[in-house]
């Protein structure tokens, strides 16, 4: 499997991989790493300490052409592997990693528009927004906006369509110098938060669409209690964040 690479007028060539991480998803992964195989990408797995099962079938994965594995020791929730993946990837010599979700959720043929994206724009942050269908719990679907009304609130701005979807691609070199300043927390926090703290750092972002349906596995690591406090925990964080940025944003705003 060969590397994606291509060359913009200025810029050094694309080399992007898929990233997925992966908790317990072992009836998931499979089918789906076979389907992102159309996109021609390596694919990097992070086995976020997985049980006996679902480890088998990721060192099985990863005995396969095109394929890599990172296993941590331990659990840490879905921000800390994607934190330690993206700075693995970097180490393997990718300049951009396509994250996406391990139970299949994700339509393969909204991805492509994003490495055209990185093509396009080798510093933007492409981030997927969610286009469900008719298989997304209600209660899902409206609570995701809570999040969505505080986010705007935290950068004074709707550029920030959706950042719970599963989807998006990083440059690494940004990226990771950004994670070395702030970790941006361990567990689903991570997603909004960082992408909060790109767009305050003035980062170039584009907003994609991404057809989601619900999972194979019917597999969630969202638990309600735990991830409500850090989420909540988070925004109040990014508020007095943006307290002591609201003249510079008020600014960009205005612009």
């Amino acid at each position: 499997m060969k590397h994606f690479c291509s060359s913009t007028a200025g810029d050094d060539s694309i080399i992007a991989c898929v990233l997925i991480p992966v908790y317990n998803h072992e009836s998931a992964i499979g089918p789906t790493c076979e389907a992102l195989t159309s996109l021609g990408l390596p694919i990097v797995l992070v086995d976020d300490g997985s049980h006996a099962r679902c480890a088998g079938v990721l060192a099985e994965l990863a005995e396969r052409d095109g394929y890599r594995l990172l296993t941590l020791p331990r659990n840490g929730g879905k921000g800390a592997a994607v934190r330690a993946g993206l700075a693995f990837a970097e180490r393997e010599g990718f300049t951009h990693a396509l994250q996406v979700d391990a139970d299949g959720q994700h339509c393969i043929d909204d991805l492509p528009a994003f490495i055209e994206a990185a093509r396009r724009d080798p510093e933007l942050l492409a981030i997927g927004y969610a286009c469900y269908d008719h298989s997304v719990p209600r209660h899902r679907y409206y609570s995701r906006y809570i999040t969505h009304v505080w986010v705007w609130c935290n950068t004074l701005s709707t550029a920030l369509r959706d950042t719970m979807c599963g989807v998006r691609l990083y440059p690494l070199g940004m990226t990771n110098a950004l994670l070395h300043r702030h970790t941006c927390g361990n567990r689903m926090e991570f997603d909004s938060e960082v992408l909060v703290r790109w767009y305050w750092q003035g980062g170039r972002l584009v907003n994609l669409p991404v057809r989601v349906s619900y999972p194979r596995d019917g597999i969630s690591h969202f638990r309600l209690v735990r991830d409500n406090l850090l989420m909540a925990r988070m925004h109040l964080r990014l508020t007095l964040g943006m307290l002591r940025r609201l003249f510079p944003l008020l600014r960009r705003r205005a612009q």
